[in-house]
């Protein structure tokens, strides 16, 4: 478990995805992704990396229609790894299987490479730098996009084959896109209270907790005032963040209602959305 994602902190752990076929879905991500099954029931599946801890919930709904463009919502949720070696594991293992990514970068603090699943949700897979090499220009973090040396990553995986993603892997960190910036900086600085890291032109903010190079990053890349997905559309349902104790939630629901946040209690779950209509769950 990374330093970052764990306590005191708080970070991103599951997140839950509407789907168009979730036969198509359970085979991208079993096959293709390496998770494991931990729950099924016919419209709703959990997978797990480690076998014990859900990560990602695909469900598809009655009457979901495909992913519109250029709304708010998910760009990418994003799996980081343990390290360089599984990293080339699964380059190698997408070649094998012909599976195309859209992209892949040196950031500076990681090495990510990007692919879709067959619902057009983003993913990226990544691994960290260690953060004593992150660039920082105070409470900043230098991120850059320089070319990924794909060959020295594959190199460095040897003659290994993927077998699965690793137990080890967490949810790193997910990349929304918003409507608004500022809106969108009032809510998750102001409201649930983490730290702006990097700011990107006027066009992409990154926050986190504890020093990390980010837990959340947001956009407008799809247009200002972006509407939001209706809620039959394929894409994100919601995402959950996790706070250390019941204390630390409470302070954050109690800061959320103060700044005229709506808080849903439904189920004994606590749920808010952000201004552009992102749902977010928070659990401890």
């Amino acid at each position: 478990m990374s330093k970052f994602h764990e306590k005191p902190n708080i970070f991103v752990n599951q997140i839950v995805l509407k789907v168009i076929d979730i036969k198509r879905s359970i085979e991208f991500y079993t096959e293709i992704m390496g998770f494991r099954v931990l729950d099924r029931e016919e419209k709703e599946v959990t997978l797990t990396a480690d076998g014990v801890n859900p990560m990602i919930t695909i469900i598809e709904p009655d009457d979901v229609i495909p992913k519109l463009p250029r709304r708010t919502g998910i760009y990418h949720f994003a799996l980081l790894l343990p390290n360089r070696f599984y990293l080339g594991l699964f380059l190698k293992h997408l070649r094998e299987k012909s599976y195309p990514i859209i992209g892949g970068a040196h950031h500076g603090v990681s090495e990510a490479i990007y692919l879709e699943d067959p619902d057009e949700n983003g993913i990226e897979v990544y691994r960290d730098i260690d953060s004593e090499e992150w660039k920082r220009k105070g409470n900043q973090i230098e991120m850059v996009t320089d070319p990924l040396d794909y060959n020295s990553i594959i190199f460095d995986a040897g003659e290994e084959k993927w077998s699965g993603i690793p137990q080890e892997t967490i949810m790193g960190h997910i990349h929304l896109h918003v409507g608004d910036l500022d809106e969108a900086k009032k809510f998750y600085c102001d409201g649930l209270e983490f730290d702006l890291v990097m700011k990107m032109n006027d066009s992409a903010l990154f926050i986190s907790s504890g020093g990390y190079h980010h837990h959340i990053g947001l956009n407008i890349w799809n247009g200002k005032n972006s509407l939001a997905l209706p809620d039959n559309a394929a894409g994100m349902k919601y995402y959950t963040i996790i706070f250390p104790d019941i204390s630390a939630r409470e302070n954050i629901v109690n800061n959320l209602r103060n700044l005229g946040y709506e808080i849903i209690e439904e189920d004994n779950n606590i749920f808010t959305k952000d201004p552009s209509n992102n749902l977010i769950k928070l659990v401890v």
